[in-house]
């Protein structure tokens, strides 16, 4: 939305140095808003295991490794829960946005998954 903003904007401003700048800006909102898309983790589990995946890699986790745990915590007068993975080496922490589900669901079908 903002790049499209910032798109329009530069179409309507007659100046050359300012077109340049909102042109820089849009490109730059543009690329960020791509990056925070395909940087945030994914979750997907199966009988093996679970399965993280960042921006560069996918980690499997066997499930002998992970621990599954719902955090409640309390931020700027708000609860929000977050899905804690905790391996040997690797803790991911996943909120409501990460997981696109409310954590506590997410835990219950992990907990039912889990052998």
């Amino acid at each position: 939305m903002s790049a499209a903003l910032l798109a329009f904007a530069t179409v309507i401003t007659t100046e050359n140095a300012g077109r340049l700048l909102i042109g820089l800006a849009t490109l730059l909102v543009s690329y960020l808003a791509a990056f925070a898309s395909l940087a945030r983790p994914r979750l997907s589990a199966d009988a093996d295991g679970l399965a993280v995946r960042g921006f560069a890699s996918t980690t499997h986790l066997p499930w002998h490794e992970v621990k599954v745990k719902l955090q409640h915590t309390r931020r700027l007068g708000r609860e929000q829960q977050t899905l804690e993975l905790d391996a040997d080496d690797r803790l991911v922490v996943l909120t409501k946005l990460d997981l696109g589900a409310d954590p506590e669901e997410v835990a219950s079908v992990l907990h039912a998954l889990r052998p």
